[in-house]
């Protein structure tokens, strides 16, 4: 209230210093969404009191007219939250929320929607994806209140060795020799057979129509652009990408219809055997075999085996995927679901069990003391990572004690917070393992490999989806991309996967390169509960910052009460001190990243406790969140979509 004084001098604005989307921690002032405007109003004591009353309004009006054309208030964003009441689905790209919402539309379900939209991605999202990838699924199935991984990672050929690449120092990062065995057609198979409703020949229309060709959007047709020189070695992807020898326009019709020819193939095997047999489930794998046992399997054998790689038969036709249980652990009365330690994922569980005991939402959000906390937290969480996971079918991985909250507790104690730590520092949690105890007192300590020019980058993207029965599935589908050059195999149009570069060559690594075994993926979809009912799906492309940024948003939403899309586009931090998971894996100690919307004052201070901070742009950490869910409160949907490479979401 403006109170009138003759004699006054009135501040319009906030008291004591106050400001809108702003947290005060000591002397600290955090800023996330706009400056506070104090305004001065001065008059002559002698104006009668109506001039002055409308003096005053005038200015108010005038006031609060520029601040909501200048600023956004704390709760806008730049895109709103998505509500619906019948399913919201969200992906890297519009033709891929397209594809699922066509699926929703004919009945199906969250399943058969997720899955259409990962085929359609991998013909629309090649920049991030390819249908020759992985993508690792973490589900919600609302009818047995359970959650569910289905394993869609492919293993390494049984041909690679450490002596493939010991000469070069790092595995390759692209080409025949970078592919693990391809993934995402069992994956989706195993969804569909398990959860779905629909058929191969159903989900995977879309996905065939924009093979048959789709206007080039401009993200990719730069991705294109830049990349036709690393493509150049390999014909089939030079026929296939750049036919006329030179990258796509935006606008411009782009075809693929030698992966169109190969999905239509699938969806017809899948066809002949359901007309013959009237079985949903033995006619989708009539469709995968072909791909993995049949000619398609053996034309991308062939090809990659003429191009120097070491695929075999046997590698495509004995791969299966799996129904896997997940990790699991609770914070703050939420269920955190992820994959098992073949994928970075319960990296995201150990952080949030460590953070659980501290007071978060008292440190004030993006405060000094909130970021330092949660960056150590995290940093301790993948130096496990680094040190303990792998493939479980090769070693043994200590998953009991790794998520203990007792083990949490000690990791507690090892955050400082008057300084940033610079070393790499892995726990024993052995020690809190039911059972036989094998305390590890040295556990395996990574390095740098290669060497320390250009790392190679790649891409992934994301699928999540959400109906009206509170099914959830969130997938992360990749590799297959074009960056750094993507090889096609052969006539099939299905480009291979980049991911055997996670490996590395050190035998004592539970990482370390196998023939037959998985690589640790960065893959990391996330379902998350409250009180046994579906919360949200999540998932981002990032490799090592996945878990990190969804970690934020989750933050956001737990602990400061946040809505989804005001979650998302929050400033974000991202540590980069623990060994990279791809190419030369760089070490990186005390790295961190932080967008320039975080108060200045912050990055003083976190640069005085010793992080050595690199400061982004607005919105320029690497990464795409999208996340749909149920509203606990009104029981309705709802999602949210990164502002960050362009995520899309639509929901009705």
């Amino acid at each position: 209230m403006l109170h009138l004084n003759s004699s006054a001098t009135h501040v319009i604005g906030h008291p004591a210093g106050a400001v809108p989307g702003a947290v005060t921690n000591g002397s600290e002032r955090h800023t996330t969404r706009y400056r506070s405007l104090p305004l001065t109003v001065q008059y002559p004591c002698r104006l009668p009191k109506r001039l002055r009353e409308m003096i005053v309004a005038m200015v108010l009006f005038s006031f609060f007219m520029t601040l909501r054309l200048s600023y956004n208030f704390a709760a806008d964003t730049m895109r709103p939250m998505i509500t619906g009441q019948r399913g919201i689905v969200a992906a890297g790209r519009h033709y891929s929320v397209s594809g699922g919402v066509r699926m929703l539309e004919q009945g199906g379900n969250a399943f058969d929607a997720g899955v259409a939209a990962v085929f359609a991605a991998a013909v629309a999202e090649i920049s991030h994806f390819g249908f020759g990838g992985e993508a690792p699924v973490v589900l919600f199935d609302a009818q047995s209140k359970q959650v569910a991984v289905i394993n869609g990672q492919g293993p390494a050929p049984k041909g690679a060795s450490v002596e493939l690449f010991k000469s070069k120092g790092k595995i390759d990062a692209n080409g025949p020799l970078g592919a693990t065995v391809p993934a995402v057609l069992d994956a989706m198979t195993l969804v569909l057979e398990k959860y779905g409703t629909m058929r191969l020949e159903q989900v995977l229309q879309p996905a065939i129509e924009l093979a048959d060709g789709f206007p080039m959007y401009e993200y990719l047709a730069n991705v294109m652009k830049a990349e036709k020189k690393n493509c150049e070695p390999w014909k089939a992807t030079m026929e296939t990408y750049y036919p006329d020898g030179r990258p796509p326009e935006a606008g411009e019709m782009f075809r693929q219809p030698n992966l169109a020819k190969t999905l239509r193939a699938i969806v017809a095997a899948e066809r002949d055997h359901f007309r013959r047999h009237k079985h949903r489930a033995t006619a989708l794998r009539a469709g995968r075999d072909l791909f993995y046992k049949g000619s398609i399997g053996r034309a991308i054998v062939e090809a990659n085996r003429a191009a120097g790689g070491v695929f075999t038969y046997e590698d495509l036709a004995n791969y299966q995927g799996r129904l896997e249980k997940p990790a699991m652990t609770t914070y703050r009365g939420y269920e955190v679901y992820k994959a098992g330690p073949w994928n970075q994922g319960p990296v995201l569980l150990q952080t949030l069990n460590i953070l659980e005991g501290f007071d978060l939402a008292g440190m004030g959000h993006l405060s000094t003391e909130y970021i330092h906390t949660v960056t150590e937290a995290i940093k301790l969480a993948y130096d496990d990572r680094d040190a303990y996971y792998g493939d479980p079918d090769f070693v043994r991985v200590p998953m009991q004690g790794l998520l203990s909250k007792t083990y949490a507790g000690e990791r507690q104690k090892l955050i400082d917070r008057r300084q940033a730590r610079l070393d790499h520092r892995p726990g024993d949690p052995y020690r809190h393992e039911n059972g036989p105890q094998t305390t590890l007192r040295s556990p395996y300590l990574p390095h740098a490999e290669g060497s320390k020019g250009t790392i190679e980058i790649g891409d992934t993207t994301g699928v999540n989806v959400v109906d009206q029965s509170g099914n959830l599935f969130s997938c992360t589908p990749s590799s297959g991309w074009i960056l750094g050059g993507a090889f096609i195999a052969g006539d099939t149009g299905v480009p291979l996967s980049n991911r055997m570069q996670a490996f590395v060559l050190d035998p004592r690594s539970p990482n370390g390169l196998v023939g037959g075994k998985r690589p640790r993926t960065t893959l990391t979809p996330t379902i998350i509960l409250k009180d046994g009912r579906p919360f949200l799906a999540m998932s981002t492309p990032g490799g090592d910052n996945q878990d990190q940024q969804i970690l934020n948003v989750l933050l956001n939403i737990v602990d400061f009460g946040m809505d989804v899309q005001a979650a998302i586009e929050a400033p974000r931090f991202n540590s980069q001190h623990m060994f990279a998971s791809f190419d030369n894996h760089a070490d990186n100690p005390g790295s961190m990243d932080i967008e320039d919307r975080v108060a200045p004052g912050v990055i003083v201070a976190l640069r005085a406790k010793g992080h050595k901070v690199n400061v982004k742009p607005a919105y320029g950490i690497s990464t795409g969140i999208t996340a749909v869910g149920l509203d606990p409160k009104h029981k309705t949907l709802r999602g949210g979509a990164d502002v960050r490479r362009e995520r899309y979401i639509f929901g009705w």
